[in-house]
């Protein structure tokens, strides 16, 4: 039974005693890559942790609500995690834009700007002189350029972040950076927005995500929001070396997917000594 860290802000323990105190009312958010799966170089390759599933099994049983956020397609995500065995799970894939729940899935068109941008990558990446490694991940509502299998993977990022800015700007979508990686997508939609409609959706009174990339600072700020709007909350990075701004910005820093299974499992032991609320 491992022991359950504590919060560096006092904000940040007041949301996680909030929902260890009434866990029937908290909602549990969590990105997929990088925070229960570990990164690699091939990201059709991810797999969760092995410890991830089992920990959200034993939380399905006591917390209110249960999400991953991820700006994989749902489905994808359900499948490389192993994800579909955890009770009532909600998987919001392309920031919020796809719903998986109870093995259905939901997911609206993408639209006309992301056919042209695909078409348009080959070329663009080819004419900025893009190193070999440089790789397009398609996700059906986005497209992602990946550095990570260059044989500089931060110079090869710099080289093509301009042209693709460009790209995004023309095409009227959202040029979003991550750990090697520049992902194109809709405008308007992120991991913040997606968080705050999970917590009216589901009525939460209190909320913990936990996440590991630049996207997930989004979802770092609507947990200080919903905070000054009177619901408590904790954020909680796995710590990456490539994305120190996260653990920056969080209330709690743990060691990888590693220590984000370890942090749940802790609040599972520590709710299974609780009376049920």
């Amino acid at each position: 039974m491992g022991d359950l860290p504590r919060p560096v802000t006092p904000d940040g323990q007041a949301g996680l005693d909030a929902l260890l105190t009434s866990p029937s009312t908290g909602l549990i958010g969590l990105d997929f890559d990088g925070t229960l799966s570990p990164i690699v170089s091939d990201p059709a390759q991810a797999r969760a942790h092995p410890g991830a599933v089992p920990a959200l099994t034993r939380l399905a049983g006591s917390v209110g609500a249960l999400a991953i956020i991820t700006g994989r397609p749902a489905a994808e995500a359900v499948d490389l995690g192993g994800l579909d065995s955890v009770p009532g799970l909600i998987v919001l894939g392309h920031y919020g834009l796809q719903r998986w729940q109870d093995g259905g899935l939901t997911s609206p068109e993408p639209p006309p700007a992301m056919q042209a941008a695909r078409e348009a990558l080959p070329a663009l990446l080819r004419d900025a002189g893009a190193p070999d490694g440089t790789r397009i991940e398609e996700k059906t509502q986005a497209v992602a350029v990946h550095t990570r299998g260059t044989a500089a993977p931060e110079a090869a990022l710099a080289r093509i972040r301009e042209p693709l800015t460009k790209l995004a700007s023309d095409l009227g979508l959202a040029a979003e950076p991550g750990r090697l990686v520049i992902e194109l997508r809709p405008r308007g939609i992120d991991k913040g927005v997606a968080l705050k409609d999970l917590v009216r959706e589901t009525t939460a009174r209190s909320v913990i995500f936990a996440g590991d990339d630049l996207g997930d600072l989004a979802a770092f700020a609507a947990v200080r929001e919903l905070r000054a709007a009177g619901t408590p909350g904790c954020a909680v990075a796995s710590a990456s070396p490539e994305s120190p701004q996260v653990a920056a910005a969080a209330d709690l820093v743990v060691d990888g997917p590693r220590g984000v299974v370890e942090f749940l499992d802790a609040v599972a032991d520590r709710l299974s000594q609780s009376p049920a609320r």
